[in-house]
């Protein structure tokens, strides 16, 4: 018998859009538990442990952000993806300053499904890591086995995908590297969201926590892409 990706928790409380979301994502093999509010979803929590959280930003009984951030504190290895109706340049910074990944409504439900498929491919542990090299580049360091960043010797908080998308410029070295190609393998897209922001939002905030230890790092070629100084 197969087992399942991973458990998803839903936090909707449109009936019918959580209805389809946990028929779809149950559907594709996904063990999934489904909350109206934030209350719901944090009792949930405390007697399972869910790998990932797809979170309605606007809860009527709270912020969908202020509870990731929550989630996020308890639970550092959780997931989180937002789904929000607003998708203006300081709505999206504010559902990923700590989140992996942001839906806009009106969506389409395959990609939901692909989304939450690629966040928990790139963070969720493996059961037995083999020791790795460290990734060095100037006075940054990546290890590999506890995915944990160094600048000038002190210690860089990444969120998953903010240390996926900095070991995919480190291990390009010098180069620029188009958006396209991230969105590709940091973020497993098949084909390039129209007027997508998830790349420029993520660079800022890598620039905002490694600017904070040193030089400026990361470079853009405008129209191209990003890569490190």
């Amino acid at each position: 018998m197969t087992t399942a990706p991973g458990t998803v928790l839903v936090v909707e409380d449109e009936e019918s859009i959580a209805d389809v979301l946990a028929i779809a994502l149950r559907y594709h093999r996904f063990e999934v538990m489904v909350a109206g509010g934030v209350r719901e979803a944090l009792a949930l929590v405390e007697r399972t442990r869910p790998d990932a959280a797809l979170l309605d930003v606007m809860l009527p009984d709270g912020d969908g952000r202020a509870l990731g951030r929550q989630l996020r504190a308890e639970r550092p290895e959780l997931a989180l993806v937002f789904l929000t109706a607003r998708d203006a340049p300081s709505e999206v910074v504010g559902a990923l300053g700590f989140g992996d990944d942001y839906i806009t409504k009106p969506f389409n439900i395959d990609e939901v499904v692909a989304r939450i498929t690629a966040v928990l491919r790139r963070t969720r542990p493996v059961d037995v890591l083999p020791q790795r090299p460290v990734l060095r580049y100037g006075d940054l360091e990546l290890d590999e086995t506890t995915y944990s960043a160094h600048r000038a010797g002190r210690t860089v908080e990444l969120t998953p995908t903010e240390y996926a998308l900095l070991r995919f410029l480190v291990r390009n070295g010098g180069r620029i590297v188009p958006k396209e190609q991230l969105l590709r393998h940091v973020w497993q897209y098949e084909h390039t969201p129209p007027e997508s922001t998830v790349v420029e939002t993520y660079i800022s905030y890598l620039r905002r926590k490694l600017d904070a230890l040193g030089p400026p790092m990361i470079t853009t070629r405008r129209g191209v892409g990003y890569g490190l100084a």
